[in-house]
Parts: structure tokens; sequence; C-alpha cells
């Protein structure tokens, strides 16, 4: 019986991914971190109203963008572009709910709500992070 399941246990183990379509990135690696943005202060203060955003500069591999959807419902995401490895130029910049890549070799953009690509030949999105609210605390992780 204990041999049974070990090898049920053992088979499920081997069955789990952690990508869900099951691509893994090769060019953004999971780095942990943890970063708090009190709303309450002055440079994260328009989080406080949807349809608004903020760049992080000082988490995650090269910052990341968090976007308020509503009162409870926020994304983060990866500043770095997911279809190359970071360097000089992989700094994504920010207009209104785009992320562009700046590199020249790549027109890469992609939307900050779903973080999908919309522009390019990119075959991976941006990099999500965890995002739990409470209160004027919002916690940005990996």
């Amino acid at each position: 019986m204990r041999r049974i399941l070990a090898l049920l246990l053992l088979g499920a183990l081997l069955a789990c991914s952690s990508d869900d379509d099951g691509r893994q990135n090769p060019f953004l690696v999971d780095i942990g971190f943890q970063f708090d943005i009190n709303t309450s202060l002055p440079q994260y203060s328009t989080l406080n109203f949807p349809g608004t955003s903020v760049v992080v500069n000082s988490a995650g591999i090269r910052g990341f963008v968090i976007y308020h959807f509503n009162n409870e419902q926020y994304v983060a995401y990866e500043l770095s572009d997911p279809n190359h490895a970071p360097n000089s130029c992989s700094t994504m910049t920010i207009s209104g709910i785009e992320a562009t890549c700046p590199c020249t070799d790549d027109i890469n953009k992609y939307n900050i709500l779903t973080g999908r690509p919309i522009e390019g030949e990119g075959r991976f999105g941006m990099k999500a992070y965890r995002v739990v609210k409470s209160g004027n605390i919002i916690r940005v992780s990996n």
C-alpha cells in the first residue's frame, strides 16, 4: 500500500509545472522580492484612483509597473522585456496602457492590463507579479 501511495505521489509531483502553458521563459529569472507601496505617500497616491499606473524601479529585475483596475483589483508586471535577455536597453517604458521596449532591434509592445504582446514577434508575455492590497498598503512580490 505504501509503495502504491509513493508511486502516485511521485507521479503527481512529476506532472506539476510552474508555467501554465508549459513554456519557461529563458530570459527572465525568478528572483524573490517583496515591495510595499503605501498609497498615502505622494509618489504612489495616484494608485488610489482606477485607471492609473505607477512605475517602481527599485524591485524586480528592471523594475515593475502596477496598474489599478478598480478599488480592489491591481496587476503588476516586470519591466524587463520578456523576449530577450536583460541588457542596457531592455527596460520598457510605459505610455498609457502600453509597455514598449526601446531596443532598436526589436519593436515589442505589451498591454499592461493583460501582460500580452500587442506588437512584435515575441513569444512570451510580460512576467506577472503577485499583488495584495491591505488598507493603504499594496504589496507586490514574486
